[in-house]
């Protein structure tokens, strides 16, 4: 039924068109007699198709098939001395949408595939959302963001067969040593978890916290499943599939419907600016790099609380494929930092938003914030909400007619820059093989075996020399690595020189895709 203002006349049950227009048959079609042609003048026809045909909006180019729930974020730890802010402040307690997703699968693609799985939250604060965007990894692919669409073209159906294709996943992989961690990550037994209340979530970038002396420091986020982790095989996976293809969305619903209330530890990592040099330094790796991790033995995490989901969407269209995320959505405190990647999809989320959604998406009740909204922009389609018709002198900024202003209280720290303006290569130099040897090496035997097995599994059908140059890298992360992956390819012996490989410098700190 429609919506109507506070003071029209409504009959309990009437069915109407848009407009409000009741309607008197809702069965059958306007006709030249029971058999002859249908009418244009039947209005509600014509509605009802013209609709149809615009229930379905873009999906997601990533990310496209996800599931969601509302939930709260209670911080019962202290970090005010690193952040003013308030969504962090001892006993604060935030309203919160969780949304979970697979990155490569369409809408209508099985729940149970290998995958990473998104892990996306919009916390509705009292001084406006913030959005943290993020994975169940603390790495990804590339650390890049000209290599986002060419990785992103990989994952996606190839143009002639409209078939996924393994040849151009690891084609590109061979080719970007720098997905080395992703990739170990996603062939091992968290790369299928039975659901998404058995992950962590990871805001994977280096974001910034501003404290109320104006100091900026580095910050990862972590959020820590207690429900613990669980894993389907890839033949356990193929039954569940068989038996449904929605076997997350029946977990997660069913949960939270009956009361089970899933829960995440959330935790930070803190590193100043003093330390992320010195540890540039010495380890070699950029803090920023999105393919990195900062090792728990020299950034301990912080236990600051907890999260859990409690309720349901009352309508999934509504709530969760409307959802938008953006990491432009940050609130005093909390800020960007030189991570590349973050740096274009602060960009680039809000922009496929207006695109897939609209201009206005942020008005859409679940993405609107919770506190006041202010702002000049004015008109554009789907302009639903108020257009400046209560002050409408005050359109334009500076004025004279008391429209909102900016308030210098909220400006941040500058952010120091260093270096020429230069296109840099990202490879040179850079270690992209001892943090995914660290977390080989931290797998049991079982594990190492179900690695390979999966890796092999994934190639089937890619060319050998693809395969061994994929192996070559795996080598270099650790020769066992390497030699596992060539047996369980059965690649022949002439090979063998290739996948030899060194193994990178030993580092037994403790890796953080390892808790």
């Amino acid at each position: 039924m429609s919506k109507r203002t506070d003071d029209a006349p409504d009959t309990p049950g009437q069915l109407t068109t848009s407009a409000g227009n009741p309607i008197s048959d809702n069965q059958n079609s306007l006709s030249a007699g029971p058999r002859g042609p249908l009418l244009m003048q039947d209005y509600q026809l014509v509605e009802k198709l013209a609709h149809q045909n615009r229930e379905r909006i873009p999906e997601r180019p990533v990310h496209a098939k996800g599931w969601g729930a509302h939930g709260t974020l209670t911080i019962t730890g202290d970090i005010s001395k690193y952040t003013k802010a308030k969504v962090l402040q001892p006993g604060a307690k935030t309203p919160l949408i969780l949304r979970f997703s697979t990155v490569a699968g369409e809408l209508g693609a099985a729940d149970a595939e290998r995958d990473v799985r998104g892990f996306a939250i919009k916390f509705y604060t009292e001084e406006g959302n913030w959005d943290l965007v993020g994975n169940n990894t603390p790495v990804f692919f590339v650390r890049d963001p000209y290599k986002f669409p060419d990785f992103i073209h990989t994952q996606k159906r190839h143009p002639k067969t409209n078939l996924r294709s393994p040849t151009a996943m690891w084609d590109f992989w061979s080719l970007s040593p720098e997905s080395l961690h992703q990739v170990t990550i996603l062939m091992s037994d968290r790369g299928l978890p039975t659901g998404v209340r058995h992950v962590n979530g990871y805001g994977s970038h280096t974001y910034s916290l501003v404290n109320a002396a104006g100091v900026r420091l580095w910050v990862k986020f972590h959020f820590k499943t207690q429900q613990g982790h669980r894993h389907w095989t890839n033949t356990e996976a193929a039954e569940v599939v068989g038996r449904t293809r929605e076997s997350t969305q029946e977990d997660l619903f069913g949960a939270i419907e009956q009361g089970d209330f899933p829960k995440w530890k959330m935790q930070v990592q803190i590193m100043t600016d003093a330390q992320a040099e010195a540890w540039s330094e010495r380890t070699g790796w950029n803090p920023f790099d999105l393919t990195k991790v900062w090792p728990h033995s020299d950034f301990p995490v912080i236990d600051i609380g907890m999260l859990e989901l409690n309720r349901n969407p009352d309508n999934y269209f509504a709530e969760i494929e409307q959802v938008a995320f953006a990491p432009s959505n940050i609130v005093p405190g909390i800020s960007f930092s030189p991570d590349k990647m973050l740096q274009a999809r602060v960009f680039s989320y809000a922009d496929a938003h207006r695109y897939r959604l609209g201009t206005h998406y942020e008005a859409l009740p679940v993405n609107a914030p919770r506190s006041a909204v202010h702002h000049y922009h004015k008109d554009g389609a789907m302009r639903f909400f108020d257009n400046n018709t209560k002050n409408p002198d005050a359109y334009y900024e500076p004025n004279s007619f008391d429209g909102p202003k900016e308030d210098k209280r909220f400006a941040e720290p500058p952010l120091p820059l260093h270096g020429d303006a230069d296109r840099y290569n990202h490879r040179d130099g850079n270690d992209d093989f001892t943090q995914p040897g660290n977390l080989f090496r931290l797998f049991n035997a079982e594990q190492k075996q179900r690695l390979f097995a999966n890796i092999a599994a994934a190639m089937h059908g890619v060319p050998d020399e693809i395969r061994r140059r994929q192996v070559a890298l795996f080598a270099k992360c650790d020769p066992a690595y390497g030699v596992g992956v060539a047996e369980a390819l059965k690649l022949d012996p002439a090979g063998g020189e290739r996948i030899k490989g060194t193994s990178a410098t030993d580092n037994p700190a403790e890796n953080a895709t390892a808790n």
